[in-house]
């Protein structure tokens, strides 16, 4: 049986893994039960050694999620979201301007912070407006869902994906802005045009949100504490991109539980009780740290087996001579793929890749890099279980009452993405494909 199982891995492994993908979008409420019993296929077919598991779990990503959520309890007990929603309800004429408030902010946000810290920071306090104006607020979440995502790629510590890039490439925080290299304006000037461009597109899909707001009396803030944590994980998270992890440390995710656990002991020590303790414990999403761990080690377990390493070879194969077809081909194919798939190990496998393909034509890999970047990064924001960020707003919106659907989600997500990486798409081929070319 193993002999057959290991002749036969690639195809087993791509059965097990669409299979698994169908679940995962037919039956949202059981994505955390489906992706923890595929996990378990795979190490029990020996396709993912049980000695290999905890190494396929992207420890820095979890610690970051599950600090984050308890850091922004913490920042939602305090006030301070209410007041953010009492503040953008002054500011803003109706929901729909509302809304794109929160979307520009989120996107703000992120090019500096975690997407799913993002969400997590800023999702409360659409749910703050929606509450206030009882009105569903699941096209809201997910515009700040699929908003934050976009923004990933702006910066160096704006998504995982930027800092295996800069690793890879040798850009430091500054490359991202204005690329020495090749004198070019950095990736962060092109994902803001896209940002603008899928804005327009959300000001459609919100047209009809004409409802006015009125303005109340603002909410107090109990304690800016909680506020200053997350200031000072943003400030942190930055710092520690500029500091050389050889030994791959989850230091980021330490960062956020870190802060965490200060941010209870504050509060328990004030109140005089272990309550603070309880309530930010209860608060977090747990199914949604499953799902995730689930999905690591199946991304994990079709790596192994070859399936992303093939589908890198068709993509080098298919592009024939031409620099700006396989340029398109690592665009579009990463959007696909990632919508698929969890975007960190296929850019791992890719970047050698795209480094071989630019050596094929004596070119500078920098083109195929940033097409990289940006169909991986956003095209996690096609479908639900596409990025992280997609995964931690659903959560919200699943804690709060609403179950969303696969098709409900990209009726936002499909046309948003398809827009900013059509622009992204045509502003590195301008400003890198052109530079490299010639």
């Amino acid at each position: 049986m193993r002999d057959f199982i290991a002749q036969n891995a690639i195809w087993i492994t791509l059965a097990i893994f669409a299979l698994t993908y169908v679940l995962l979008i037919s039956l949202p409420k059981h994505r955390t039960t489906i992706a923890l019993c595929s996990a378990a296929v795979f190490v029990v077919l020996g396709i993912m050694p049980l000695k290999d598991v905890f190494w396929a779990i992207e420890w820095n990503v979890l610690l970051m999620i599950a600090g984050t959520m308890g850091i922004v309890s913490l920042v939602i007990a305090s006030g301070m979201p209410a007041l953010l929603a009492d503040i953008i309800i002054e500011k803003t004429p109706n929901v729909k301007w509302a809304i794109i408030a929160l979307s520009l902010f989120s996107g703000l946000i992120s090019a500096f912070v975690d997407n799913v810290a993002t969400v997590l920071m800023v999702a409360p306090v659409a749910l703050n407006i929606c509450k206030k104006l009882d009105i569903s607020p699941v096209k809201s979440i997910v515009a700040i869902a699929i908003s934050s995502n976009l923004q990933g790629a702006a910066t160096l510590v704006g998504d995982t994906t930027s800092i295996l890039l800069a690793g890879y490439a040798g850009m430091n925080f500054l490359d991202f802005f204005w690329h020495s290299e090749t004198g070019t304006i950095g990736i962060f000037f092109i994902v803001e045009a896209a940002a603008i461009a899928a804005t327009a597109m959300l000001l459609f899909v919100f047209r009809k949100e004409s409802a006015p707001i009125i303005a109340g009396e603002r909410s107090a803030v109990k304690d800016y504490f909680p506020t200053a944590l997350i200031l000072a994980m943003l400030v942190l998270l930055i710092v520690s991109s500029f500091i050389p992890n050889p030994n791959n440390i989850p230091v980021n995710g330490i960062i956020c539980v870190g802060l965490m656990v200060i941010g209870v002991a504050v509060q328990s020590i004030r109140k005089k009780s272990f309550a603070p303790v309880k309530e930010t414990l209860k608060e977090i999403d747990y199914k949604t740290l499953l799902l995730l761990f689930g999905l690591f080690i199946v991304v994990g377990s079709i790596e192994r087996a070859g399936l992303i390493d093939a589908i890198s070879k068709i993509i080098e194969r298919a592009g024939g001579g031409s620099i700006i077809a396989i340029y398109s081909l690592i665009v579009w194919a990463s959007v696909i793929i990632s919508a698929f798939i969890d975007n960190i190990p296929y850019v791992l496998t890719m970047l050698p890749v795209a480094k071989s393909l630019a050596a094929t034509f004596a070119i500078n890999p920098i083109l195929f890099y940033l097409g990289l970047l940006s169909g991986a990064t956003l095209g996690g924001n096609l479908t639900p279980i596409g990025a992280s960020a997609n995964i931690a707003g659903l959560g919200i919106l699943r804690k709060n009452g609403y179950e969303v659907g696969a098709g409900e989600f990209m009726r936002i997500s499909v046309p948003f993405t398809l827009i900013a990486v059509g622009v992204g798409y045509a502003l590195i081929l301008i400003f890198y494909g052109l530079t490299v070319i010639l």
